[in-house]
């Protein structure tokens, strides 16, 4: 049960937001003027009546708990948006955020309870179901056949790569930049016929190489390399250790499945952002343990134009259950049962020096050399130009960090700058072989989070 009078802060909801548009559509709806019959439950509901453009104003409600296996809220609301949430939802959780004197506690409304009433019983439904119970295929033959069949194309596929990388350096890498970006995109096409997304994936990332400016042969060459090694894996997993093996196959874009015990523990949320293409939204969202210490990656997925479902703002913690996936050093999890709802929290991670964050990465290339960054909370850091570029500096060392060149060009460098003001701040983000991408920070002292991503 939610802790009546706790709720979000307006940056903890707009972080629900899909989209820019869709931010400033629903801070516009955050002032009292078009609501009515307004309501929140200790349970964690939220309700209102928005006026539109209509005689009838819009009907919206927020399930800000969720429910086992769906972390983060749910929503309602009888306007034709396609967007998840939509404007009036964002407006109401924005107008709740502002307090009980905005959004009082009282008892939800028939059109409301009626939904609510619907997802409670569907969370008894699932919660009600033997944790033993079976979870694999219904047909176990069946499925190691077409696995076998999969392994088969993967390895026609690798094999073809192979002969594709081979050609290249025999050719010369001049021949990249003069054949374009329609070689890799036709050898990336084969990779999907042969079932192996990862390996298309990288493959498509070559073709941006020879036009990514000065020292792009170098580039080219590491790049192949990396994906000359993933083949090579692949080709002789058998004789792979058995976690190197599992990293492998979820390289080369095998799905997997959690393993072991699930892990209990307070998560804080550390940062949520999405990474979009034409045809898909992947969410990264994560989450640090308050007890075991584990840092931890949820993924979840959206259809080209949808927000994923999976939504949890920085700054708050959640008492729940993940259990984590083979391979990839261990940082893949699911979430699973939730014992309590997300609630803010000013709790930071530890860290360290920008030294032990440069070991932390090079270690676990040891276990992963397609490992492209890992998770570090950086403490007492100074952000300070560098030329062109900036880097994260030590406040009682010499050691720093340069920023990724994807940071320099986001709004989130100059949020930084402002909030350190030339002051050490806690930092956490992504470190790797292209330098450190900051996502949430924190002043000196008790302070809430600040996104940057």
């Amino acid at each position: 049960m939610t802790q009546q009078g706790v709720r979000w802060s307006a940056d903890q909801v707009l972080a629900l937001a899909p989209d820019a548009a869709s931010r400033k559509a629903g801070s516009k709806l955050a002032a009292a003027g078009p609501w009515s019959a307004t309501g929140s439950s200790p349970e964690g509901a939220v309700w209102g009546l928005c006026k539109g453009s209509g005689s009838t104003p819009y009907r919206t409600a927020v399930d800000v708990v969720g429910g086992s296996g769906s972390a983060g809220p749910a929503y309602k609301c009888s306007c034709p948006s396609r967007k998840f949430p939509c404007k009036h939802a964002l407006g109401l959780l924005l107008l709740w955020s502002g307090g009980e004197a905005s959004v009082p506690a009282g008892q939800a409304p028939d059109w409301a309870e009626e939904w609510l009433a619907g997802r409670r019983r569907a969370r008894e439904k699932r919660e009600a179901q033997p944790s033993g119970s079976p979870s694999g295929p219904a047909d176990p033959e069946g499925a190691a056949r077409r696995a076998e069949r999969r392994a088969e194309r993967i390895t026609a596929g690798a094999t073809d790569l192979e002969e594709r990388l081979a050609d290249l350096l025999r050719a010369g890498l001049v021949t990249a930049e003069q054949e374009g970006y329609g070689l890799w995109e036709e050898t990336a096409a084969r990779m999907v016929d042969a079932q192996a997304p990862g390996l298309a994936s990288r493959v498509r990332e070559l073709g941006a190489v020879p036009a990514s400016g000065p020292g792009w042969p170098v580039r080219l060459l590491e790049e192949c390399a990396l994906l000359h090694l993933l083949d090579q894996g692949w080709l002789h997993r058998e004789r792979l250790p058995d976690a190197l093996s599992a990293t492998v196959r979820t390289r080369v874009g095998l799905p997997s499945s959690p393993q072991g015990p699930p892990v209990r523990d307070e998560w804080l949320v550390l940062a949520q952002y999405d990474r979009t293409d034409p045809k898909l939204t992947t969410r990264r969202i994560w989450l640090h343990g308050a007890a075991s210490g584990r840092t931890a990656l949820l993924l979840s997925y959206g259809a080209a134009g949808r927000a994923p479902e999976l939504t949890l703002p920085v700054g708050l913690v959640l008492d729940a259950e993940l259990s984590v996936h083979p391979g990839t050093g261990g940082l893949r999890a699911s979430l699973g049962e939730q014992f309590a709802p997300p609630t803010p929290t000013r709790v930071r991670p530890p860290g360290g020096t920008t030294a032990e964050a440069s070991a932390r990465y090079g270690e676990a290339l040891r276990d992963d050399p397609w490992q492209e960054s890992v998770p570090v909370t950086l403490d007492d850091v100074i952000p300070v130009p560098d030329g062109d570029s900036w880097q994260l500096a030590d406040a009682s060392g010499d050691t720093a960090l340069p920023l990724a060149p994807a940071a320099l060009s986001r709004p989130g460098l100059w949020r930084l700058v402002a909030l350190s003001g030339g002051a050490p701040v806690t930092v956490f983000g992504e470190c790797g072989h292209r330098g450190f991408t900051p996502l949430t920070a924190w002043p000196t002292g008790p302070a809430d989070a600040v996104r940057l991503c």
